[in-house]
């Protein structure tokens, strides 16, 4: 591991990934949180212990919340594949930390502009710039695997 983490362009990946992670339980605290405020369980058990069973119930916020969730879970894990698999092409450190902040930033405010419920286009706006990284390092695999 230490000989990965040497290598300049892996270590950075390994930050951003880290720093996406964080978000998503960022995302899932607040995801239960707003549960409990506003008394929507999505299990009997968890709404029979927080006031009965009328309290199993959906709520549009504690969704759009799952939505963003959901969301990260679509477009990060694909970019934990490519980023890591990138990292090991030989690509130049300034490129790919340009890729990694520019995916992490894009889906920053993705999930910003999807719990605040930001007007239009923001959320796809977001969505797109952080496929153009993604797509950068797939063309860029391709290119090195060459078949």
């Amino acid at each position: 591991m230490d000989a990965m983490l040497e290598n300049p362009v892996f270590s950075s990946f390994v930050f951003y990934s880290t720093l996406l992670i964080l978000k998503m339980y960022t995302i899932a605290v607040i995801t239960g949180q707003v549960r409990l405020r506003k008394k929507a369980f999505a299990n009997l058990e968890d709404a029979e212990r927080h006031g009965g069973a009328q309290f199993c119930r959906t709520d549009p916020y504690v969704e759009r919340c799952r939505r963003a969730h959901m969301n990260d879970m679509e477009n990060v894990y694909p970019f934990f594949f490519l980023g890591a698999i990138y990292s090991m092409t030989g690509p130049s450190l300034v490129i790919a930390q340009g890729h990694f902040l520019v995916f992490f930033l894009a889906r920053a405010m993705h999930t910003v502009a999807y719990l605040l419920a930001l007007k239009a286009p923001t959320r796809s706006l977001s969505y797109i710039i952080a496929q153009v990284p993604c797509v950068s390092m797939a063309i860029q695999i391709l290119l090195t695997v060459g078949f």
